[in-house]
């Protein structure tokens, strides 16, 4: 249920058409940040971003081309602006801290053509003290009932050449690895015909977003977008030599354009995160609190939870996802024969279900329960292919359902559409219903290759609304959506909290196979400062196994320490234990995945820097209990935490899972150090990071 509380304060200035102002502002409550708005002399929209009275973003643009409309850029005039003030707390029904204070000032400025056809148009500009957001309304006009966007053209000229945390501005896919340059040097294109990737588009020098920027003095921006709905994602198309960046939307080979929608409607929030420190940037609440409030009410049929599945046995070549060992489509069809090598049958998952039930661990995801897995990737027809009620004859649905509920743990469902939404859809209803009826709550999704109809791609307008799609089928049925391939997460959480994690990014699955080893040692601490932002990740940590004996030429850039800090430093309400059920077993160290949280109360990020470390503490709901989890880049280092944020007047039992002095991620991933001591409100610790490594500590209460 939420709480909210809300104060609600509005004035509205009415502005004469022929006496414009010079300006209009807005700073945030406690006025580190301000937005300027004034119109050019052509009436052209223009506005700037202040942060401590430094101006961040420059005189920056507003403009809009259509089709079969003259562009929307020019002979604009203010004709009202009314500023509001809210003030209000909300509560998340999961996530990284239970209370979340949105407290903010408005404006909104009304705009009207002075000439023929007079067009109404609305901007909204937000200041909060960590960043601004703003978005444009489009009004009804006389004669049209909808607008064919061609380009957005909204601007963000920076002011200094920052460093920046980039993947390209790809229009299919957000699996790329993280580069680090100033921004006079993004040269995105050069980041095409990547060849671990199953789909990729990559049109122009443009980022994806969330895009995080560092300043020479240590100021850090965060450029994304908020509620992406019924519209195209964004890109942020980049000039090198004015440091001008601009929104890129994905459009449609299909369609030629970019949005079509029906009027009146608003656009998505264009984001700005601001800090003065780069932790400040994980604990903003800006892309949720720019959502819409809860519309699904209480979804307690959903409880956030840790997993084990049939999955990273296929990632290292132990099994397969098809029935009959081999990807190969002449056994699509007929006379399917197991070779023994498929890893989704009844036997294997009761040997996951009773692990899991054995070590505190309430789901099992199974890959490749359903027919279709023959067909699925590397074929143009892949329509029609998967079908998502249909188990494989060694796969027994409803047993396995039982057998696993009489354990105490739920099957996490697992629906693979190879790009083919168009057939998803079809059958939405239908195996929604069968989860209901089976009591199955959450679902993980996967959109592997390019979209079917060739010509839409992932991010684009269709594909957004799909995506939504699947999610209001999802509420309707009871079902939470963990979406890989995803669009980007944008903050909808809060709207629909059924949506509950998604991929999109360069996740663990590279380790095993990729073409250049795996990801380098700095991708998760930058991936905490970008990705992270826009919202909780299925990452898939805690591989023990990391040396990988059944491939020769990858390798996973972490120690063991560093995979358990994981579970605290990448935050997800669904946290895979990722590694084959053998590799825990006799082991120590996986005490701390029995024992970790996946439901907070509070989260405090206690130190760190873009790409070369952080350190994160969370206090699990219900216990009370604090875990903390620390990772660094490729370079060794130290820590000192201190333990302010625990409650007064209590006792823990801290269990400090750390890097043996020998460990390395190269030559000794494994060698861990655990040791437990008393710790309290006020005490401190200095931990040690090996290269690749990391710490976990569990504080449990003592019972005094």
């Amino acid at each position: 249920m939420n709480k909210t509380l809300t104060l609600l304060f509005v004035i509205g200035t009415l502005i004469s058409c022929t006496k414009e102002p010079a300006k209009l502002s807005v700073a945030s409550p406690n006025g580190t940040n301000s937005i300027d708005f004034q119109l050019s002399d052509d009436g052209t929209p223009y506005y700037l971003v202040n942060h401590n009275n430094k101006i961040v973003i420059d005189s920056s643009s507003m403009s809009f081309d259509f089709k079969d409309q003259e562009a929307l850029d020019g002979n604009l005039s203010i004709v009202n602006s009314t500023t509001t003030t809210v003030d209000e707390t909300w509560e998340m029904p999961w996530g990284e801290q239970k209370e979340v204070v949105n407290h903010y000032n408005e404006l909104k400025v009304e705009l009207e053509e002075t000439q023929a056809p007079n067009r109404k148009f609305n901007i909204y500009f937000r200041a909060y003290d960590d960043g601004v957001g703003f978005r444009y309304e489009f009004l009804p006009q006389q004669g049209v009932d909808s607008i064919i966007i061609m380009d957005e053209n909204t601007e963000f000229q920076l002011t200094e050449d920052y460093t920046t945390f980039w993947i390209p501005g790809d229009w299919d896919i957000y699996e790329h690895l993280y580069n680090t340059t100033k921004v006079s040097e993004i040269d995105a294109t050069s980041k095409r015909n990547n060849e671990d990737l199953a789909q990729t588009y990559i049109p122009e020098n443009a980022v994806n977003t969330p895009v995080t920027m560092r300043g020479e003095d240590g100021l850090h921006l965060s450029f994304h977008e908020a509620n992406l709905t019924d519209y195209a994602g964004m890109t942020l198309k980049v000039d090198n030599e004015t440091l001008l960046l601009t929104s890129e939307l994905v459009g449609s080979d299909i369609k030629g354009y970019k949005v079509k929608r029906k009027l009146p409607f608003k656009t998505p929030w264009r984001s700005i995160q601001i800090a003065d420190q780069a932790t400040d940037l994980i604990e903003s609440k800006l892309i949720v609190n720019l959502n819409e409030p809860n519309k699904l009410g209480d979804v307690d049929w959903f409880e956030p939870k840790k997993y084990v599945g049939i999955w990273w046995e296929m990632h290292i070549g132990k099994s397969t996802w098809d029935y009959a060992g081999s990807q190969d489509m002449n056994t699509f069809t007929n006379d399917l024969k197991p070779t023994g090598k498929h890893g989704a049958t009844t036997e294997n998952t009761k040997r996951y279900i009773d692990f899991a039930a054995k070590n505190n661990i309430t789901g099992v995801l199974v890959e490749g329960w359903n027919t279709g897995w023959e067909h699925w990737i590397g074929f143009e027809d892949r329509e029609g292919v998967f079908d998502f009620v249909t188990p494989y004859p060694d796969y027994d649905l409803e047993e396995l359902n039982r057998y696993a509920k009489e354990k105490g743990v739920e099957i996490i469902m697992h629906h693979e559409t190879s790009a083919a939404p168009r057939t998803y859809e079809q059958q939405l209803d239908t195996a929604y219903q069968l989860m209901n009826q089976l009591g199955i709550h959450s679902v993980k999704t996967g959109y592997v290759g390019e979209i079917i109809p060739k010509g839409e791609y992932h991010h684009g307008q269709w594909m957004v609304n799909h995506y939504r799609k699947v999610l209001e089928t999802g509420a309707k049925y009871k079902v939470a959506i963990n979406a890989h391939e995803p669009i980007k997460a944008t903050g909808i959480r809060r709207t629909y909290p059924n949506a509950i994690a998604r991929e999109g990014l360069r996740g663990q699955e590279f380790n095993a196979w990729s073409a250049d080893g795996g990801n380098p040692a700095e991708h998760l601490p930058i991936v905490a400062f970008t990705r992270m932002l826009a919202g909780p990740i299925d990452f898939t940590p805690g591989v023990f196994d990391i040396g990988l004996p059944t491939k020769d030429n990858n390798h996973i850039s972490t120690t063991l320490a560093q995979q358990l800090a994981l579970y605290v430093v990448i935050y997800s309400p669904v946290q895979m234990a990722c590694d084959l059920p053998e590799n825990y077993e006799g082991q120590p160290a996986f005490q701390f995945i029995r024992d970790v949280g996946v439901d907070w109360d509070e989260t405090n990020v206690l130190n760190g820097e873009v790409g070369d470390y952080v350190t994160i503490a969370r206090k699990e709901r219900e216990t009370g209990n604090w875990f903390v989890g620390g990772i660094t880049d490729e370079n060794a280092r130290e820590v000192t935490i201190d333990f302010h944020f625990l409650d007064g007047g209590v006792t823990y039992e801290a269990i400090i899972y750390k890097d043996a002095a020998d460990a390395h991620y190269q030559t000794n991933p494994t060698g861990i150090s655990i040791e437990e001591i008393k710790i309290s409100k006020g005490s401190s610790l200095t931990v040690p990071m090996v290269e690749g490594g990391g710490f976990a500590i569990s504080l449990i209460k003592k019972n005094d």
